[in-house]
């Protein structure tokens, strides 16, 4: 990238310190460049230098102040690219970023270490609560609904309290947040549950949905009605299920290796690695997952659309393959619990693929190929979402309501508006040039819904269907 230009002498062309609009434009693109963090100050400055010094050539040139602005952010690149250039350039430093000095420039040194200790302390938190219960009595082994049950207040918990030390969230919005923890703690832990309820696993399941919202207004810093930070908090919930994927990985790698290596002498550490390493661990880094995504944010931070490239055409065409295979052989589906989740998680993984499609689109960029892919895979997960439907009523017209079935008819229901309209967008923006960011709305406002679905089931179900 040239990043080669000098700053425009003092009466050439139009002095930009003449026109505030201009300024203003140019102060929001400088603070954008000096959050990210691949960028130091004297980065930010020598972009600074050389788009005022494009602005200058362009103002020459007859256009406009906001005109010239405009054009010459675009020739620069977006924002984005212009990171990633520097990314590409300035290698040895972003990746000493990710180690825990930060990149050896002392002025980010004390934050840098601060936010450390701050992530260490929460994540210690997150792994001793989840050995409290056993002071009281309660294990994995004997008392599996009660962590079913809380696993995820946990983690969680710890989490939106890091969340709201980096956000310096406001103590009304901290106030709301631990209301909706304590509702949490109450809905998984009043109710007369037994372990084997279904209740009990169905809360297990929409407890976290719900909590993981909660999280998600702290992580915008209190401010969820804006549809950016909605988004941003989307893009990190990609990065972060990444991250803890890799984590948990290596977690396993490390626990078999020592499980080994103590064998070989002789010395039995299941009790240790069952009881203490895996859960611990499996709590802290939730904490440390978020961690590294927000500290190598923007340095490695497209990952998650990276692969919504490479698996949106293979879900494409496993679902039309499964389509055809309905009615090549006229069988329908057979709607048991095992099958039934499938079902759901294939829906659900149908909706991410979406998610992080949106999420690295320029919104003006001109309609492509991959825009049809998705719109095929939307409509085949709609049609299939149906036929789902469809059986989930016959068996409930046959056999009854029950918690089960009535859960899997509304995450259904939830689904299949959510399809229905994303592929009624994806149409009006493909064929009817109505704009993309239509779409974009509509997915982020969508968090709403499934976060009212997740507490519905995990406070009303319960007693609804007399607890079992």
């Amino acid at each position: 990238m040239d990043t080669e230009g000098t700053v425009p002498e003092a009466g050439t062309g139009q002095d930009v310190a003449d026109d505030p609009a201009l300024e203003a434009q140019i102060g929001e693109w400088v603070a954008y460049m000096r959050r990210r963090r691949e960028l130091s100050a004297a980065d930010a400055d020598e972009l600074e230098d050389h788009l005022r010094n494009r602005i200058d050539e362009l103002t020459e040139a007859g256009l406009q102040p906001d005109e010239a602005f405009l054009i010459a952010v675009k020739r620069m690149g977006s924002l984005d690219e212009v990171s990633r250039e520097f990314a590409r350039e300035h290698s040895e430093r972003l990746w000493k970023q990710l180690v825990l000095a930060g990149g050896g420039e002392p002025a980010k040194t004390g934050p840098a270490r601060k936010d450390l200790l701050i992530m260490i302390a929460c994540a210690a938190v997150a792994a001793i609560g989840v050995k409290i219960p056993g002071l009281f009595g309660q294990t994995f082994e004997h008392d599996f609904g009660f962590f079913a049950r809380n696993i995820s207040l946990f983690a969680l918990v710890p989490l939106a309290a890091y969340f709201v030390w980096r956000r310096q969230v406001r103590p009304a919005v901290v106030g709301v947040l631990a209301l909706l923890f304590v509702l949490g703690a109450i809905g998984a832990n009043v109710y007369p549950l037994a372990d084997d309820a279904d209740t009990t696993i169905l809360t297990g399941i929409h407890l976290p949905i719900a909590l993981w919202l909660v999280v998600g207004v702290a992580y915008a810093g209190g401010d969820w009605r804006s549809g950016s930070r909605r988004m941003d908090f989307i893009r990190f919930t990609g990065e972060f299920f990444i991250y803890y994927v890799l984590i948990a990985l290596g977690g396993g790698v490390l626990t078999a290796f020592t499980a080994g290596v103590f064998n070989a002498i002789g010395v039995d550490a299941e009790t240790f690695l069952g009881e203490w390493m895996l859960p611990c661990g499996a709590m802290a880094a939730v904490v440390v997952a978020a961690w590294l995504v927000e500290a190598k944010q923007s340095v490695i931070e497209n990952m998650a659309p990276v692969l919504t490239r490479v698996f949106t055409p293979l879900f494409a065409v496993a679902l039309l393959a499964f389509l055809a295979a309905i009615v090549w052989t006229g069988n329908g589906i057979d709607i048991e619990r095992d099958v039934l989740i499938l079902f759901n998680l294939v829906l659900v993984a149908v909706l991410g693929l979406l998610l992080y499609g949106i999420s690295a689109r320029e919104p003006a960029a001109p309609r492509g190929w991959f825009d049809r892919l998705q719109f095929v895979l939307v409509v085949s997960a709609l049609v299939i979402d149906v036929l789902v439907l469809l059986a989930v009523n016959t068996r409930i017209a046959e056999f009854g309501f029950s918690a089960n079935k009535t859960a899997a008819l509304g995450e259904n229901v939830v689904l299949l508006a959510n399809l229905g309209w994303s592929a009624w967008l994806l149409y009006g923006f493909l064929w009817r040039r109505a704009p993309f960011a239509r779409l974009e709305r509509w997915q982020t406002g969508y968090l709403v819904v499934y976060a009212a679905w997740a507490w519905f089931v995990v406070l009303a179900f319960p007693p609804l269907f007399d607890f079992v």
